[in-house]
């Protein structure tokens, strides 16, 4: 699927520059070096809408993209081990945090899981986190064209045990086949549609 109205609006690196004009957003976070960019990228038809880079923290501010003037989706900062120092990746903590009250009940969360590697401690903690703030959440596995044929359903079935995932949407994704693409523009569109019903 090919969305031509996707552009970048602005980078903010304090709360101060969030966006304020109501409309829905779908926030994409993950383990630093996860694939955010390349599934951004895929999913938009894009080849270099969101910048990839092999090196871990690359995203350092709340990136947003206004999709078809009706949504953002917004490119979080990784958590893990990025080569910045502590002060720097607790200062991205604190500005998540800032973001999730700040957008409260018009976000839809997609949390992204290296598919090939499997659900890492940090990746538990920040499933818990994401939990207890109460909104929606899809769990997406990256890389699955990483993952040995055989080895497939062994892998989510491991990642939604470690995540304890009950209601929330477990995909398959790559961002190299297009794998998953379909499913997950149809959990973001169930969730923008909601909101725009209201």
């Amino acid at each position: 699927m090919r969305h031509q109205q996707a552009s970048f609006v602005r980078s903010a690196p304090t709360r101060r520059e969030f966006l304020e004009d109501g409309r829905a957003e779908v926030a994409f976070v993950g383990r630093s070096n996860v694939g955010k960019s390349s599934l951004l990228n895929r999913l938009l038809g894009r080849k270099n809408l969101a910048r990839i880079s092999s090196s871990p923290g690359k995203t350092r501010a709340v990136n947003y993209f206004l999709i078809e003037s009706r949504f953002y989706f917004v490119d979080l900062p990784g958590y893990g081990y990025a080569k910045v120092a502590k002060t720097e990746r607790q200062s991205w903590a604190k500005l998540m945090e800032q973001y999730f009250q700040h957008v409260k009940d018009r976000v839809h969360v997609i949390q992204l899981v290296d598919g090939k590697v499997g659900a890492t401690e940090l990746d538990v903690q920040a499933s818990e986190y994401l939990s207890s703030l109460g909104c929606g959440r899809t769990v997406v596995a990256t890389k699955m064209d990483r993952v040995r044929p055989n080895q497939r359903a062994r892998r989510l079935v491991e990642i939604r045990d470690q995540l304890t995932l009950q209601t929330e949407t477990l995909i398959a994704f790559s961002a190299q086949t297009g794998e998953g693409v379909k499913e997950l523009w149809k959990e973001i569109n169930l969730f923008s549609s909601s909101l725009e019903a209201r």
